[in-house]
């Protein structure tokens, strides 16, 4: 059974193969995705792997994570389900949007 990889503190210049490349020297690899940010164009720094063995995973996990790619520090776990977002709104409780002055006129 396929288990996706959260490859975290990855390099900006890291390139979707160069993933695919490292991580199938210990297995078959079934997709290497970055995650880029929609505005700017640039990767975010992390991205996920998807292993096809569940022991290919696991082995990726104590052999890479903590260790050196493209001269930064990776982080290598299990990736966890995505979680839903709230609807609030910037994170601001029920108020919404950007928040907003404390009441005072700024005339």
């Amino acid at each position: 059974m396929a288990k996706k990889l959260y490859v975290g503190n990855l390099s900006y210049n890291t390139q979707e193969e160069d993933l695919r490349q490292e991580f199938s020297k210990i297995g078959e690899v079934l997709s290497a995705t970055l995650i880029i940010d929609q505005a700017s164009g640039r990767s975010k720094g992390f991205g996920f792997v998807e292993m096809a063995q569940d022991e290919d995973a696991a082995k990726a996990i104590a052999t890479l994570n903590g260790t050196s790619f493209m001269d930064r520090t990776i982080t290598v776990n299990e990736a966890k389900p995505k979680t839903e977002r709230s609807g609030s709104g910037g994170g601001r409780g029920d108020r919404g949007g950007y928040g907003g002055g404390g009441g005072k006129s700024w005339r």
